[in-house]
């Protein structure tokens, strides 16, 4: 649960994008500790705001503010799983590579060396993920689901402070669904969460605040939010 200190901050952002207002004057605030489940209809600009989130698109208008401490910081240590659709699977790199990637903050080139406790970490994240079978297999080989999970691997290895995720639950089997449902409960546990999904139902018990991104940003207190009118 939340600790009440503010680490994200939110104010008047507003996004354009190919000529249209994609999201518009956009207020929140996310503290340490939130579980914040992200829903809305598709197009409304929920990956947008994610995207804004970690400055890998410039607003419009308004800002994304970082704290640490209680005091503006430069940057956050994330982990972000992206829609699959924004990976390039034609890049030749393994499921290997990719998971160790997330533990590259700090080294020289993308494959650098890794201490014995890195390579232990990234066997034991490759296991957990069900991929560690395919470890040499490059992306392009892969299915859908292996490739949810291998990305999933990459988001959570360097054990962020803030985790996010996009649509985490798309393309893998019913088997691994329960296994992510895992994953992200445990991970609540030591991280902040942003969570996009359209499949709520397990993710609502999991999370403590509710958001509706349908181009504007409505938080919600209902059990069900799937739209801005069943909020209360």
């Amino acid at each position: 649960m939340s600790s009440s200190e503010k680490i994200i901050e939110i104010r008047d952002l507003s996004v354009d994008y190919d000529g249209r207002r994609v999201l518009r004057g956009v207020n929140a605030e996310v503290e340490k500790g939130d579980f914040v489940a992200i829903t809305g209809p598709n197009g409304g600009g929920k990956s947008t705001l994610l995207k804004c989130i970690l400055r890998l698109i410039v607003p419009a208008e308004g800002s994304v503010a970082y704290y640490e401490g209680g005091v503006p910081a430069e940057r956050l240590r994330f982990g972000y799983l992206p829609q699959k659709s924004n990976i390039d699977s034609r890049f030749p790199i393994t499921v290997e590579e990719v998971v160790a990637s997330g533990l590259q903050a700090g080294k020289r080139s993308l494959f650098g060396r890794y201490t014995v406790e890195e390579r232990q970490r990234i066997d034991e994240v490759m296991e957990r993920m069900g991929v560690a079978g395919l470890r040499r297999q490059v992306l392009g080989t892969l299915s859908g689901g292996q490739l949810q999970r291998t990305l999933l691997g990459r988001a959570i290895i360097s054990q962020p402070e803030i985790v996010v995720l996009d649509e985490p639950l798309s393309y893998v089997d019913r088997a691994f669904v329960e296994q992510i449902y895992d994953i992200v409960e445990t991970l609540s546990k030591t991280s902040t969460i942003l969570l996009v999904s359209h499949e709520m139902t397990v993710i609502s018990e999991m999370a403590n605040r509710h958001w509706i991104v349908d181009h504007a940003l409505h938080e919600c207190t209902a059990a069900h939010h799937y739209m801005k009118t069943e909020c209360r």
